[in-house]
């Protein structure tokens, strides 16, 4: 017994120090790849409005088909992100719990600049974020996000007394319920899609978006959430 124990020590440690050196191996590879990927990603600057734009669907896709990727999530590139951010997309999108951004769009740290709002309404100061978000960080598209069954839609359409300021919230979409009244097809459905354009319009109104948008440097489109699906196609 005296004889076996050091070889069976020895083996343990050997075998110790072979998978610390095995581990860091895959850490210092990781580490690596991250650094690689990081390093092929495409500046912000020099991304076109149709290429976020397309760079969003893209994403949207993978998470639809189960194909996620999950890019940008790793410590390496939370330490990167931690000096400074380059979004290369905004989303306004509604606070639903259903629809987080960077999980159906597939996106990770400092990839998107989101706002979430109940009804996914272009509020004063939503404008001001999402105008910062595209003059100072530099992204490229907006998207005006609104979601199959809407509770902030379908309580417009109800018309009900509210408490305290979620009327403020159902004022913004009213107005999208009114021109959508002589419309066929399902109320909701097409109060949503309404909104997200009226959205649209009133961000468009702003004189920091509309001049990014002159100098084609931005791009504002809606896209309509499918909850059943995970898809988004595009609103016009």
């Amino acid at each position: 017994m005296s004889i076996r124990h050091p070889q069976i020590n020895l083996s343990r440690r050997s075998l110790f120090k072979f998978g610390a050196g095995a581990i860091g191996t895959g850490v210092l590879t990781a580490g690596l790849g991250s650094n690689l990927l990081a390093a092929e990603k495409t500046p912000v600057e020099e991304i076109t409005p149709d290429k976020a734009l397309q760079e969003l669907l893209d994403g949207n896709e993978r998470f639809a088909k189960r194909k996620r990727r999950n890019p940008d999530q790793s410590y390496s590139r939370l330490v990167e992100v931690a000096k400074g951010q380059k979004p290369f997309a905004s989303i306004l999108g509604c606070a639903d719990s259903r629809v987080p951004s960077e999980i159906v769009f597939d996106q990770g740290l400092g990839d998107l600049f989101v706002c979430r709002i109940a009804g996914n309404i272009a509020t004063t100061q939503q404008i001001g974020s999402l105008e910062f978000g595209s003059l100072v960080l530099g992204t490229k598209v907006i998207m005006v996000v609104g979601h199959e069954r809407c509770g902030a839609v379908q309580a417009a359409i109800k018309g009900a007394p509210v408490p305290g300021n979620i009327g403020s919230l159902l004022e913004a979409i009213k107005p999208s319920v009114e021109s959508s009244k002589d419309k066929s097809g399902d109320m909701v459905e097409n109060v949503c899609k309404a909104n997200i354009l009226a959205q649209i319009k009133r961000l468009q109104s702003s004189s920091v978006l509309s001049e990014l948008i002159k100098a084609e440097k931005l791009k504002i489109v809606g896209g309509y959430y499918d909850l059943d699906t995970g898809e988004i196609s595009i609103v016009s």
